[in-house]
C-alpha cells in the first residue's frame, strides 16, 4: 500500500497553478511546438527524417554554403547542439562539412546530391502537412501568428 503526503501552502494556492495553466505563453508555445513537431515527424517518417532534420537541411539550400554559426543563428541553436544534429545527416551522406576557404577556423555546410534528392521528396510532404496545420490556425491568420513568433524569437 502506498501513501503520499501532499502539502499546499496558503501562499501558493491552486489558483496560481490554474493561472499559469491558463495564461503562461511559454507553456502554450512549448505544448504547441511539441504537437507540431509530432505531426511533422509523423509525416516525414517515411523518409526517415524528423522535422528538425528537415529544417536543418532546408536551411542549407542556398546559393553559397553557409557557415555553421549562420545556421545555428537561423535555427536558434547553439553551435554544440547544431554540430551534434549534423553528424547523423552527414553520416547518411545528406550534407558535407568543409573548411571555409576564407577562414580556416570556420566550417561551411553543403547539401549533397542525396540531400537535395531527399529534400525534393520531402517538400511536398511538408507542404501538405503545413496546409493541414494552417487550416487549424485560421484565426485570425496563420501569417499573423508566424510574424508574432518570429518577433518573439529574435527580440529576446
Amino acid at each position: 500500500m502506498s501513501t503520499y503526503i501532499h502539502i499546499m501552502r496558503d501562499s501558493l494556492p491552486l489558483s496560481v497553478t490554474h493561472e499559469v495553466r491558463d495564461r503562461c505563453l511559454c507553456l502554450h508555445v512549448q505544448r504547441a511546438a511539441r504537437a507540431l513537431a509530432r505531426r511533422f515527424d509523423e509525416a516525414l517518417r517515411p523518409l526517415n527524417l524528423t522535422q528538425g532534420q528537415y529544417s536543418l537541411l532546408v536551411s542549407l539550400n542556398r546559393p553559397e554554403p553557409p557557415r555553421i554559426s549562420d545556421v545555428a543563428y537561423l535555427l536558434a541553436m547553439d553551435r554544440t547542439t547544431l554540430t551534434a544534429n549534423l553528424k547523423p545527416l552527414q553520416k547518411r551522406g545528406l550534407l558535407s562539412v568543409t573548411k571555409d576557404p576564407e577562414d580556416k577556423r570556420s566550417r561551411r555546410l553543403s547539401l549533397t546530391e542525396d540531400g537535395l534528392d531527399l529534400l525534393t521528396q520531402a517538400v511536398p510532404i511538408w507542404r501538405k502537412t503545413h496546409d493541414d496545420v494552417d487550416k487549424v490556425l485560421a484565426r485570425p491568420s496563420p501569417e499573423a501568428l508566424k510574424e508574432d513568433l518570429i518577433s518573439l524569437a529574435f527580440k529576446f
